[in-house]
């Protein structure tokens, strides 16, 4: 025994180590991801690919080599041995979908409503005139653009948004009319944004980022209609990363103070950074408290703020100076505009499941109520609901008058920073207020007791906007048509409300807006308890005959208060 021994050690004949050299092979969940991100560039290239085809052939020969490189990707992601390899490979998908989303927004840059508003609003600026209040009609006429219809009967032609876009999209205006610029500032940010979140995700989870900001082909598309959302996204993509570390042993330090400058400067960027600030600062604070105790918290707390603060008034001081009311009404707009009802929410009953309601404010009272109801649920739960606050705040949306779905999908990928930056195990010692009362033998009954108590007055309000009643009786008496338009509509409108209503006209189909029509004959404002006729004028003097089958609804709002009455019509077919 000892002889082999020896001879296996003998001189010039190495041993074999006994650690493998082989990379270390990934988790099979890794690989699943990477080919879920690479796969999910496929959706709406094709459509883009067609029109390169016929209009840019340099691009879609580019698109080609992106088809090929998905297709490789895919074989890699299931082929390669090792974490680095198939690191390489994330990044080879991200760079894929960047190239997509910019081969994209060269065929697809025509705008809407918010980058025309935003690039006037920086063409206004570099003119020396102030941006807030000044209505702008002439960029909506004959060019597409859609339009924000208010219950007053009009539409805003105004920018509500604060200034941080306009000001990056001033250096840019030599670039051409329309909203290009705008839209050059947004897609910008989210590809910026995208590859910021990559790199700050741990390495495995980094395909995940790029499948949310650039595949299903989703939030690109927000970035070419110009919305100044996506700048605000991408200033919160450092905020939200690993956010319950922030100001950890009671310093910010740089790390901290750069996130507090980035929250500050979102929500000069857009509103929605709004209304995710308050639970984040509250998820900090009970984080912080756990740790440090509550005058330390509260310190942490308000340097943070004021770092935000600051960087916010920095951004609108010029306007805060030269235009203070315009501004904070122009900031606060979308919030006071009294746009009419629109979005995939709750709103859809009172639009399409009954004739109206006369409580429609209620909806938007809902809203914050709900907002409010689970703020403080975060803040008496957060052990639990901490990982949920990029979450929670959208919930509100749902019950708004203006429920647009783009409020949920535009900060989706804040969602993902959190789930894997920001899990439950950061939470487990966060402080939580009557925690005895609420962790007791009987915390379950205690705990549905508190979420009942604090979201019922959303769910009272929501259910009284949505049970509502008609308060106008409407009856079509005579319509004037030829072979395909129709010219003149003739209405009996009974108010079987108490109060006076000055109501506000136009025909729908599906969930669109038709321009509002004029008022030819019949009162401005029709007093309770009375019938009255009115003759209407479709805008621009006609209105195309629907197809066979297809159904118009007559819809008619007002705006002190808010109602909707509505009724199918029936019209001639073309």
């Amino acid at each position: 025994m000892l002889l082999a021994d020896t001879r296996l050690s003998a001189p010039g004949r190495p041993t074999r180590p006994a650690v493998s050299t082989a990379p270390e092979p990934p988790a099979q969940w890794h690989r699943v991801l990477t080919l879920l991100a690479d796969v999910s560039l496929f959706i709406g290239t094709r459509e883009v690919w067609t029109q390169a085809a016929t209009h840019r052939p340099a691009v879609a020969a580019v698109i080609s080599v992106c088809y090929a490189s998905v297709l490789v990707c895919g074989v890699l992601a299931l082929v390669v041995r090792g974490r680095r390899s198939l690191a390489r490979v994330d990044l080879c998908v991200l760079v894929t979908g960047l190239t997509l989303a910019l081969c994209a927004f060269v065929l697809f840059h025509r705008g809407s409503d918010e980058s025309v508003l935003t690039a006037q609003a920086a063409r206004d600026l570099v003119a020396g005139h102030g941006i807030y209040g000044r209505p702008w009609p002439w960029l909506f006429g004959g060019h597409g653009i859609a339009l924000t219809p208010t219950v007053t009967g009009g539409y805003d032609y105004t920018y509500g948004y604060p200034p941080l876009a306009p000001l990056l999209t001033a250096p840019f205006l030599w670039l051409g009319h329309g909203g290009l610029p705008a839209i050059v500032v947004s897609t910008g940010a989210l590809l910026v944004g995208t590859v910021v979140l990559w790199w700050l995700l741990p390495a495995p989870w980094r395909s995940a980022a790029t499948m949310t900001c650039l595949g299903f082909s989703m939030i690109p598309m927000y970035g070419r209609l110009g919305y100044p959302a996506i700048l605000a996204l991408a200033l919160l993509v450092p905020v939200v990363v690993r956010w319950p570390r922030i100001g950890r042993g009671g310093r910010l330090g740089p790390a901290g103070v750069a996130q507090a400058a980035c929250l500050g400067a979102a929500c000069a960027a857009q509103q929605l950074p709004w209304f995710l600030a308050p639970f984040l600062l509250a998820g900090i604070y009970a984080v912080r408290r756990g740790e440090l105790g509550g005058r330390a918290a509260g310190l942490v707390v308000l340097r943070l703020a004021g770092v935000a603060t600051t960087v916010w008034l920095l951004i609108n001081a010029y306007f805060v100076v030269s235009q203070p009311v315009a501004w904070l009404k122009g900031i606060a707009l979308p919030l006071i505009q009294g746009a009419v009802l629109h979005g995939q929410g709750l709103v859809g009953v009172s639009l399409y499941l009954t004739d109206g309601s006369d409580r429609l404010d209620w909806y938007g009272y809902a809203s914050l109520l709900l907002l409010a109801g689970l703020l403080a649920l975060f803040v008496l739960f957060v052990r639990r609901l901490g990982p949920a606050a990029t979450v929670l705040p959208w919930l509100a949306f749902w019950l708004a008058t203006r429920s647009q779905d783009g409020y949920y999908l535009m900060m989706t990928p804040l969602w993902l920073a959190a789930v894997v930056t920001a899990p439950a195990s950061e939470f487990a010692g966060a402080w939580q207020p009557f925690t005895r009362r609420l962790a007791g033998p009987h915390r379950r009954p205690a705990r549905i007791a508190a979420a009942v108590v604090l979201l019922s007055p959303a769910l009272l309000s929501a259910a009284l906007a949505a049970t509502g009643s008609p308060p106008l009786r409407l009856e079509v008496t005579s319509v004037r048509h030829d072979a395909r338009a129709l010219s003149r509509l003739s209405l009996r409108v009974t108010n079987t409300d108490d109060d006076a209503l000055t109501p506000h006209f136009t025909l729908t189909r599906g969930q669109g807006m038709y321009p509002y029509f004029s008022v030819l004959r019949g009162p401005a404002t029709l007093p309770a308890h009375t019938t009255a006729t009115y003759e209407l004028r479709p805008p621009g003097g006609t209105y195309a005959l629907p197809k066979p089958g297809q159904k118009i609804r007559l819809r008619v709002f007002t705006s002190s208060p808010q109602t909707l009455s509505s009724r199918y019509v029936t019209l001639p077919s073309a």
